[in-house]
């Protein structure tokens, strides 16, 4: 009778919101789907990108391969503002609920299309078009759905336990990291890594059908926001949502607020938390793939618990306090981690890089990431360095084409301009110096790979735990969807998605294997300033 009670004054809109624990369980697992989806696909994409560089931008340069593979998975996150004005004025004028279903569907059918795609070896240049193409639409319903599902949330939540509630859908990005671990570990157990390069990574795309099979079963079942039906009752709901969105100086400040305090903050911490880390232990620490995974799928999975305490404590504590202490403690923290997990996955590279540092010098010593093939010797050599994952300090030299020394050793001492740059020779040296090599990667600290990646999931926890609750309470629920859709998806579109290929990019460039955490750092930064000094304090205000 108390459930049934429940339900009838939503229904009504007669009082306010109270607790159903049977309708709330559906409608935070039906709004967390969507967030599993997203993380699934962001996963299966993000670890399968190298092997998808070189089936869709074969080259002979292995890093511009991975780079292109990583600039397409970037594209999808670039188109998302667009689906967040899309699907935001929708949400806006029609209402969460259908605005969420039509999202999910797109973005399920966009992902699994993926897996049957030809290669380029099939299918030439249309293969990474039609990649690209299928990247785009993800992004394009990625937009409305993080939106749809926060508000849908936060909309059903008592006043004082929306951080608790919401909480629930940042911490489900666990489920899709684990389910994609799940998938392509077993997938490859099954079909053999031989099998899974050809053919068997097809199958974590197609499995998104099933995904979105059983978000659409839960979500069909779901009744419309109590908050918008209460607008729709009143005829309050906004006719011009994208007009009320940017005509408003007090809105604009607070989207512009939404954005660079908030989403491109918290959504760095969490990409360079999942992503670098897992970039850093394969191609740096020289950890084998399968192991790379299951050591971030438990520190994932040991996070999670973190996320749901984050928004429970924002609900007492502050979102603002609770944001602020987590940017500040990743500005001190960030790179100590990093250097931490280097020291943990793989000791023995350490120790090689500090004692025996390796620099690259020559006339015009110049490398492009991109290119397909470098045009000289000092290019080739830096190329070498960075498809190893060692450390290297460049120099411009007016002397000799090419010199690249391993600690006092002089490996390679090349005086002419047209002359190659010899690999043999280097390996020699670097051997000679202790630096390990793949096949023999030296011990490696389990507990503390998971510790030092524990450390930086809390970093996030308390970033983004609080996140949906925040966003919902700065914005007027007349224009909520596309107020709140629109800074999300800027910051996670354009400072999240392109995180990995800009990183890359910089430790590419560089060669310091901890020169891309600058980027995370600078808009972490930024993020802190913005957040301590224009964020007001939303936990006890009336969302109605």
């Amino acid at each position: 009778m108390a459930t049934s009670a429940a339900v009838a004054e939503i229904g009504s809109e007669a009082g306010p919101v109270v607790l159903d624990p049977q309708r709330d369980r559906l409608i935070i697992v039906a709004s967390s789907l969507g967030t599993v989806f997203e993380w699934y696909d962001f996963f299966v994409y993000g670890t399968l990108a190298a092997l998808l560089g070189r089936l869709f931008f074969p080259s002979d340069n292995p890093t511009a391969g991975l780079l292109l593979s990583l600039a397409t998975f970037g594209a999808g996150f670039g188109v998302r503002p667009i689906g967040a004005l899309v699907f935001g004025v929708l949400g806006d004028r029609i209402g969460r609920k259908y605005t969420f279903l039509a999202t999910i569907t797109l973005m399920g059918l966009a992902t699994a299309l993926v897996g049957f795609l030809p290669t380029f070896a099939t299918a030439g240049i249309w293969a990474p078009t039609l990649l690209v193409g299928l990247r785009l639409l993800q992004g394009l319903a990625l937009g409305g759905e993080y939106g749809g599902a926060a508000i849908y949330v936060a909309e059903h939540a008592p006043k004082g336990r929306r951080g608790f509630f919401t909480s629930f859908i940042q911490a489900s990005v666990v489920g899709g990291f684990l389910l994609s671990l799940i998938v392509t570990l077993g997938t490859t157990a099954i079909v053999g890594k031989a099998g899974f390069d050809v053919w068997g990574w097809r199958v974590p795309f197609i499995v998104s059908l099933l995904l979105l099979a059983v978000s659409l079963y839960i979500r069909l079942k779901l009744r419309e926001s109590p908050v918008f039906m209460a607008m729709k009752a009143k005829g309050t709901t906004c006719a011009n949502p994208l007009r009320e969105t940017f005509g408003s100086g007090t809105n604009v400040r607070l989207l512009l607020v939404a954005l660079f305090g908030i989403s491109a903050g918290l959504t760095v911490i969490w990409y360079t938390a999942q992503f670098s880390t897992l970039y850093f232990l394969q191609q740096t620490a020289l950890v084998d793939e399968t192991h790379a995974k299951l050591l971030c799928g438990i520190t994932a999975l040991l996070s999670a618990p973190f996320f749901v305490l984050a928004g429970h404590l924002s609900d007492r504590w502050g979102r603002r306090r609770m944001i602020v202490t987590g940017y500040g403690l990743t500005l001190l923290l960030l790179f100590p981690l990093f250097h931490l997990l280097a020291h943990a996955a793989n000791p023995v590279l350490t120790r090689a890089m500090t004692a025996a540092p390796v620099t690259v010098s020559g006339v015009g010593c110049h490398y492009d990431p991109f290119a397909h093939k470098q045009d000289t010797a000092c290019g080739n050599a830096m190329a070498f360095f960075s498809g190893r994952g060692i450390g290297f300090r460049r120099l411009e030299s007016a002397g000799l084409p090419l010199r690249i020394t391993v600690g006092p050793v002089v490996a390679v001492d090349l005086d002419d301009i047209a002359g190659s740059f010899d690999k043999v020779k280097v390996e020699a040296a670097l051997a000679h110096a202790g630096y390990p090599t793949a096949a023999a990667p030296g011990p490696r600290n389990d507990l503390l790979i998971v510790l030092a990646g524990l450390a930086m999931g809390i970093l996030s926890a308390m970033t983004y735990g609080p996140v949906a609750a925040v966003l919902v309470e700065l914005f007027p629920a007349r224009i909520r969807y596309t107020s709140l859709s629109i800074p999300y998806h800027i910051g996670t579109g354009y400072f999240g998605g392109f995180l990995p290929l800009i990183s890359q990019f910089i430790i590419a460039r560089t060669g310091n294997p901890f020169g891309g955490l600058w980027y995370t750092f600078a808009v972490v930064a930024v993020a802190f300033v913005v957040t301590l000094l224009a964020l007001p304090e939303t936990k006890d205000r009336d969302i109605c």
